[in-house]
């Protein structure tokens, strides 16, 4: 029987082709604690002791295939929180966490009416429900599939979130005014050209409607929720944007064209520009 230090070195050697060594290896380390039911420290402390996983050949298989790792364990982390996910939402990121935790820092409202512009998993809508626990959230996706999921989510982390089908691109919540106090996006923003620089393990399983957007008009999500949030939020509203870094400055003027005077563009750990907030200029 192979000990725990043979077997991540056998699951490092099938995906260091597709992660890199050091990010195959924390792959291997996270798929044994998982199926092996073992701590980080039992690893580190005991690498020579045996190990027995009957499910452990099929998730190497999986695993090799480019299939993502959150896919194969069927959840993943968020600000804490315990999400599950597979094919049909996308992955939530650590860069949406510091977005989370920017609007929860910021906000002075009591009970916030807060919106969540193509939920995906319910990430965003959920663990702000779960830190803000008077707050009114609601949650909006195109895909039937992504919001199945995301009341899956909702409902096993004892969350209370308002789940309905609408498009980012469309008008949403028709004949409604000043709704929201906090409107939030993370849209899809990534040009088509990027697509070839991007891993398998993203283009070939995660959602390319979650992800790309055409390479002539990359604004195309930002502009149309700045357009309903302009509508939809309440005097001394805001709205938060995650963004490519390459885009600050043309977000930021497409919003004060959109009647958001005053943007706030905030870096991310590994220093590039990634989330905005917008005050809304009603006149």
């Amino acid at each position: 029987m192979p000990t725990r230090r043979e077997v991540i070195k056998r699951i490092t050697s099938r995906l260091t082709p597709l992660y890199g060594e050091r990010e195959a290896q924390q792959i291997a380390r996270i798929v044994i604690c998982e199926l092996g039911g073992l701590s980080f420290t039992d690893l580190t402390l005991s690498p020579d002791e045996s190990l027995e996983i009957d499910t452990l050949e099929s998730a190497i298989e999986e695993l090799a295939s480019g299939r993502p790792v959150q896919y194969v364990l069927g959840h993943t982390e968020f600000c804490g929180l315990d999400f599950r996910v597979r094919e049909g939402v996308l992955i939530p990121r650590p860069e949406t966490e510091e977005l989370v935790q920017w609007i929860v820092c910021g906000n002075h409202l009591p009970d916030p009416s807060i919106l969540d512009v193509g939920t995906g998993s319910g990430a965003i809508a959920i663990t702000l429900a779960h830190l803000l626990p008077v707050a009114r959230v609601t949650a909006v996706d195109l895909s039937p599939q992504a919001l199945t999921i995301a009341r899956e989510n909702a409902q096993r982390l004892q969350t209370k979130v308002s789940f309905e089908e609408a498009d980012a691109l469309g008008e949403l919540f028709p004949g409604e005014r000043g709704r929201f106090d906090l409107i939030i996006s993370n849209p899809p923003y990534i040009p088509e050209r990027e697509r070839t620089l991007m891993r398998p393990n993203v283009t070939e399983h995660e959602p390319s409607l979650a992800l790309f957007v055409p390479d002539n008009d990359p604004l195309l999500f930002y502009r149309s929720i700045a357009r309903n949030a302009r509508r939809l939020l309440r005097p001394e509203g805001s709205l938060y944007f995650e963004i490519h870094e390459d885009f600050a400055e043309e977000i930021s003027r497409m919003l004060v064209e959109e009647g958001f005077p005053t943007t706030e563009v905030r870096k991310d750990i590994n220093d590039k520009n990634r989330m905005t907030c917008s005050r809304l200029n009603r006149k």
